[in-house]
């Protein structure tokens, strides 16, 4: 069946004249019907646009009660190309407007002819009567026209009345709805982990993330946009950061993250190592070794008191549990005489204000702090003057000295002798120097959770074309995430 618009000058149809279908895309939709059996309000309201979809077409064949079911109108008439909900009445589309055939001329041709055809039959519609006789017979008429004339007027208020009852219900019901959809957009908000899930409320960052404050966070995402990947299409840049940041701090595995994001496994792991590489190799300056005068000038005075003004490094080693090795050979080399199991084993220099300055890559659990010392770089670090302070175990003195600089370690006494006078005196400020490493140590671990896990041989091995491993990576994003945070450093050992 041939399908065709009604509108005056459109020419759409489905088949042309030589009876071959008409691929272009456009649709067909009838008149709408009146609706007289749904409730006053709907039935006011479908007849309203039936009576405005007839003026909008504007031919004389097609009336309010007499169109023919094989009248259309086509979609080039509509906005959006269909035609709007039939409650919608302040909808574009709800009567057809575009490209209707009717220019200002033919709405003024149009007009005149009404007016004349309701010049000759009349103001009632019908041709004027020629009988002049009883006045009776007329004034028994004016009754009815009277009444009538009333009837009329008390039907166009009730219509205006339900105009306006409707219009308050829909305003009301818009109102509720434009609320409910506000609602559920904040809660959508909360639910999701981006940025306004954390503006302006800093306890929400420290606990996801280890950094102090929202301001951090972004700066540290405005320094590593620009380098994130882009491939993924899942998370934005904020999410991936965001993701990183709390498995480390958190430790969470990866199928949770996965869950919380809402995406693959596979997805948060290739995530996780690439903004580890991008994090270190951009933040790894923050682990900056201080000029002289700056850290004489921000000396604690309780090391002033016990060492004068030279104290400018102080060193320690911690160990990481790694899975046990899968060869005896290697097995033997990462064993760890002190804790028994097998260990990585990391050396750490700090300033005296809790300031991470040196972190070295890791070695098997079985090598000495001296080795560990004399061969991560630390000592090339040192100028002549400078003190050091060790723990036990840091038998380095010779090392320092060949830098003209000193170190200081607790005293430790051999074939029952006594401790000599002058170690005596220093037991007191070694005690506050132990607690004051103890407390640096337990930050970096309070603020990365992820140090805590026994590590897979995986993360020990070599990045390829790389001489670190990725668990150096991540030891290195850690300490500078620490540094990005206050001092840890006691009021009474600050300058």
């Amino acid at each position: 069946m041939v399908n065709s618009c009604c509108v005056i000058n459109c020419h759409s149809r489905t088949f042309d004249r030589r009876g071959k279908r008409i691929y272009d895309g456009v649709r067909y939709f009838s008149f709408p019907t009146w609706k007289q059996h749904h409730g006053p309000k709907v039935s006011e309201l479908t007849k309203r646009r039936r009576m405005a979809w007839v003026e909008a077409v504007g031919r004389e064949s097609i009336t309010f009660d007499s169109i023919s079911r094989h009248m259309f109108v086509c979609s080039r008439h509509f906005h959006y190309g269909k035609p709007a909900y039939e409650m919608l009445e302040c909808d574009p589309d709800w009567v057809p407007t575009l490209r209707m055939g009717h220019t200002e001329e033919d709405s003024k041709k149009l007009n005149q002819r009404k007016k004349r055809k309701k010049a000759l039959t009349g103001n009632n519609g019908a041709p004027a009567p020629l009988d002049l006789g009883d006045q009776t017979s007329d004034k028994v008429e004016a009754v009815p026209q009277n009444d009538a004339l009333q009837m009329d007027e008390a039907g166009v208020n009730t219509v205006v009345s339900q105009e306006c009852d409707f219009c308050s219900c829909s305003n009301a019901e818009l109102n509720r709805l434009l609320e409910e959809n506000r609602m559920l957009k904040k809660e959508l908000s909360q639910q999701n982990m981006d940025e306004d899930f954390f503006k302006d409320d800093d306890k929400k960052v420290e606990y996801y993330t280890g950094l102090p404050s929202f301001p951090v966070l972004m700066g540290v995402l405005a320094h590593l946009d620009p380098y994130l990947p882009q491939a993924s299409q899942d998370l934005s840049p904020f999410q991936m950061l965001l993701s990183t940041l709390m498995q480390l701090k958190l430790n969470l595995p990866d199928q949770h993250i996965a869950f919380l994001f809402s995406v693959d496994r596979k997805t948060v792991t290739t995530t996780f190592r690439e903004t580890i590489d991008v994090m270190f190799i951009h933040l790894k300056p923050l682990l900056h070794w201080p000029k002289r005068y700056v850290s004489l000038a921000t000396l604690p005075h309780q090391f002033v008191e016990a060492f004068g003004e030279r104290v400018f490094i102080i060193v320690d080693c911690f160990e990481m549990n790694i899975e046990g090795a899968l060869s005896f050979k290697a097995g033997s080399h990462t064993f760890s005489r002190c804790r028994h199991k097998d260990t990585l084993k990391y050396l750490i220099g700090f300033t005296p204000m809790g300031a991470i300055a040196f972190v070295s890559q890791g070695w098997a659990g079985r090598v000495s702090d001296k080795h560990v010392t004399e061969n991560s770089g630390l000592l090339n670090q040192l100028l002549p003057g400078d003190l050091v302070l060790a723990g036990r175990g840091f038998d380095i003195k010779d090392s320092a000295g060949l830098m003209c600089a000193e170190v200081k370690s607790p005293a430790v006494t051999a074939e029952n002798n006594q401790l000599d006078v002058k170690y005596v005196e220093g037991i007191h400020h070694s005690a506050y120097i132990k607690d004051h490493v103890e407390k640096i140590i337990g930050t970096i671990h309070a603020k990365s959770s992820i140090l805590s896990r026994t590590l897979p041989v995986s993360m020990v091995l070599p990045c390829p074309d790389e001489d670190v491993s990725f668990f150096d990576k991540i030891l290195t994003v850690c300490c500078t995430v620490t540094n990005m945070c206050p001092s840890v450093v006691m009021p009474w050992l600050k300058p």
